[in-house]
């Protein structure tokens, strides 16, 4: 459909930030939301939905890749490929998650990841910008990465990064315990780059400092961080208790225990938990060898394993089956699991005025379920997804 024309969904539950709107509508024009509501709106062209749901595009925090590709290649065309497979499954705008290398500098890739963002994804999400997992981690909680590649805190070699990216930069996960991570997350934090606390084994007072100093999110909670104690509550405790700090979670089964799930979920509440994927290249694909960066992935049975079997290698997950896996697990309602899924992820990267809701004035991402919250229709800032379209848009 052109941009200029007015579209009016009806006879759909439209899930907004506050509400399920039952017999809803929602019109689009210009690529934006323009009015939400109840009824047949006014104006436009109409077309029923069949009374399904209408959510929010989902906004991925964390993903690698997906449906064999690799979403940080240094091949452009590689990198679409991955984006465009997301986005089938809901996700309208995500961060390209960069892994360090020790074959090479991840000044290029960011770069790539600038060019992606600037001139848009044809066909495929907003590439809203890049997350740095790595190279400022430490190798006593390297997961699945490579500790080769890792390095101390260097505000010089951020430098580089930060002009190599030209803003595309967004988060950056650091283990606070490193020397002169501290000092490093103050200057992220100063220059508008969220800081996120992983790939540690810190102890409460070091996780403590580096909240002080400006971090406020997590990469992936639980997972490559030393586990809660009661005498040693480490970096779980002290994000969980601290109102300022949002996290990631893994929702698929593998990365996270149910009971430990629902524990986050009775800590975080509505505004503090984030689900992301950490998918890789093998997301949507038979099992068999993939890549993370410079790290090979053996998938077997839909999870990402390190060939010797030692540690969890990224997701096979993708944001719709997270959504469905939130309702079972942790029982949500439809209008928190879409705040988990695109209204949380928003606000943390500070753009919660132009996604992550559904609400005038804000981009028309919106993803269409059926009763099994199964992907019926996707659009993407005013436009339906190639093969996603209703029969009759």
């Amino acid at each position: 459909m052109s941009t200029q024309d007015r579209l009016v969904l009806v006879d759909c539950r439209v899930v907004t930030p506050r509400a399920v709107i039952d017999n809803g509508m929602i019109a689009v024009e210009g690529g934006r939301v323009a009015e939400v509501g109840a009824g047949s709106g006014s104006g436009g062209r109409r077309l029923p939905l069949g009374g399904r749901w209408v959510l929010p595009g989902f906004i991925d925090l964390h993903v690698h890749g997906g449906g064999g590709s690799d979403l940080v290649s240094s091949d452009p065309e590689e990198a679409l490929r991955a984006a465009r497979f997301h986005l089938a499954h809901g996700t309208t705008a995500l961060l390209a998650s960069l892994v360090a290398r020790p074959d090479g500098d991840l000044a290029p890739l960011l770069a790539l990841v600038s060019n992606l963002g600037r001139e848009g994804a044809p066909g495929g999400p907003a590439i809203i910008g890049a997350h740095l997992e790595g190279p400022f981690l430490s190798p006593e909680r390297p997961g699945a990465l490579d500790p080769t590649a890792f390095r101390l805190p260097d505000p010089a070699y951020l430098d580089s990064l930060l002009e190599a990216g030209r803003g595309a930069l967004r988060m950056v996960t650091v283990a606070p315990e490193l020397p002169g991570a501290v000092g490093l997350i103050g200057t992220l934090a100063g220059k508008g780059v969220m800081a996120a606390l992983g790939h540690t084994a810190a102890g409460y007072e070091e996780a403590r400092a580096a909240i002080a100093a400006g971090a406020r999110h997590v990469t992936h909670l639980f997972n490559a961080m030393p586990s809660f104690h009661h005498r040693q509550p480490g970096v779980v405790g002290a994000v969980l208790e601290d109102p300022r700090v949002s996290c990631e979670l893994i929702l698929d089964g593998v990365h996270v225990h149910p009971a430990a799930a629902r524990l986050a979920w009775s800590v975080l509440g509505p505004d503090r938990l984030v689900l992301v994927t950490d998918a890789m290249a093998g997301a949507g694909m038979p099992d068999g060898s993939y890549r993370i960066g410079s790290i090979e992935v053996q998938v077997e049975g839909g999870r990402a394993m390190t060939p010797d079997r030692r540690a969890i290698a990224g997701s096979t997950l993708t944001l719709d089956v997270a959504l469905r896996n939130a309702r079972r697990v942790l029982g949500l309602d439809m209008v928190v699991a879409a705040r988990l899924l695109a209204t949380n992820p928003a606000r943390v990267l500070g753009i919660g005025h132009e996604r992550g809701g559904l609400e005038p004035g804000k981009v028309a991402d919106l993803v269409v379920l059926g009763d099994d919250l199964s992907i019926d229709h996707v659009m993407a800032a005013g436009r339906w997804v190639p093969g996603l379209e209703p029969e009759a848009g």
